[in-house]
């Protein structure tokens, strides 16, 4: 009787052993499958969408009077500024201009590089000075007016009627001394007002650009809110 009663306990110890193993294995099981869902591969995870630039196939239509007056109004993250736009001088570039702004190409779109007593320069939807509207536009050159501190004038690469959606606005005489002795960027307006939040953004410290080895890469960034097209 002895042997079957100390049998009887250890079978019983035994059972209950192995029901204590089986429930710390569902919990630990459980804990890790929390862990897994909290945490999914970053590889299987979904890209997050990229919103890509507007293009188009070929320039605008001509859609401004050459004979009327078109202001743009700039609100940027360092403040709002005034360009008075050159209809008469530089039509085509003008027409360009107002288009995109209009579209909303511009909105969001930062000042890229900068050069304080030179230039700054925006209108690439990448912001690396590598991206455009999908054409290119013929240069308008010959203009009254010279590089000088607060005109607006349209970049390009070397080869000529390769602008596209980039321009930058002088902001100091090396802009000038530059280029004025070679006239070969489309100039096409000129700051009437807010001159000073133009320099704010000029102000702005630098570092090397790694992709042209020019120290002229903001270290903070600044962009284009909107911009508003006036006709007068």
């Amino acid at each position: 009787m002895k042997i079957r009663r100390s049998r009887l306990v250890l079978l019983t110890m035994l059972a209950l052993l192995v029901m204590i193993v089986s429930a710390c294995a569902n919990s630990n099981g459980d804990k890790e499958g929390s862990g897994s869902s909290a945490s999914p591969n970053p590889s299987a995870s979904p890209s997050p969408e990229v919103k890509e630039p507007k293009q188009w196939s070929k320039a605008p239509d001509m859609a401004i009077d050459p004979d009327k007056s078109y202001e743009a109004e700039f609100d940027t993250s360092k403040g709002k500024f005034t360009v008075q736009l050159f209809a008469k001088e530089a039509p085509k570039t003008v027409n360009n201009f107002v288009f995109l702004s209009k579209e909303g190409f511009y909105d969001d779109v930062i000042f890229h590089r900068i050069v304080k007593t030179f230039m700054i320069q925006t209108g690439d939807p990448l912001g690396n000075g590598m991206g455009g509207p999908g054409y290119k536009i013929e240069d308008e050159l010959n203009s009254p007016y010279k590089y000088d501190p607060g005109i607006v004038a349209m970049a390009k690469t070397r080869e000529p009627n390769s602008g596209g959606s980039q321009f930058f606005i002088c902001t100091g005489d090396d802009c000038g001394r530059n280029l004025n002795s070679n006239p070969n960027y489309t100039i096409f307006g000129k700051i009437i007002e807010g001159m000073d939040n133009v320099q704010k953004i000029a102000e702005i410290p630098v570092t090397m650009n790694p992709n042209s080895g020019e120290s002229s890469l903001p270290t903070e960034e600044v962009k284009i809110n909107t911009i508003t097209i006036k006709e007068k």
